[in-house]
């Protein structure tokens, strides 16, 4: 028998040319709540969010990475940052956003869209906080998440699981 988040864990890949087809809105609420959803110390849930579907903030966001062109061809973007009033641990709320961004991406890909986890903006948080109206002193920007429908599939591999364990396991 299949299991179907764990085929979905394997299948998901993250894409990066789009379509010119919209993203309806039910659907960019659920890869939202799918994130809320992610687990978090505390459960103090630290994550927010910005989603921008404006060309023109697009653009002015594109500026602020060398991938541009992928912000500028996604239909949707999902900005996501820390709300450090809510944090009690660094890392750990770190990684909670984390969870929730991935969270957000298998959604993506069930949904049978595509999407793009971009973490290079992070070169550019102030500027990008500053386009977006966003407090810095208040938000940190964690990630941006670039979604639509697939133009083409993408592919990927992964090492060997014995390459990644500090000890030897007998599966």
């Amino acid at each position: 028998m299949k299991n179907p988040v764990l085929e979905a864990i394997r299948n998901r890949r993250s894409i990066r040319k789009f379509t010119d087809q919209e993203v309806p809105k039910e659907m960019i609420k659920e890869i939202l709540e799918a994130g809320r959803w992610a687990p978090s110390g505390r459960n103090n849930q630290p994550w927010r969010f910005i989603v921008v579907t404006d060309d023109e903030e697009k653009s002015k966001l594109s500026e602020c990475t060398k991938f541009g062109s992928i912000i500028k061809r996604a239909k949707v973007l999902i900005v996501v940052f820390l709300d450090k009033q809510s944090v009690y641990h660094y890392v750990k709320d770190c990684q909670g956003v984390g969870a929730c961004i991935q969270n957000m991406l298998l959604a993506i890909h069930s949904l049978g869209l595509g999407g793009v986890w971009l973490g290079e903006i992070l070169n550019q948080a102030e500027k990008v906080c500053d386009i977006l109206g966003v407090d810095k002193n208040r938000y940190e920007l964690m990630a941006v998440v670039a979604i639509g429908y697939p133009a083409k599939g993408s592919s990927s591999s992964r090492k060997d699981l014995k390459e990644l364990m500090l000890r030897d396991f007998d599966f």
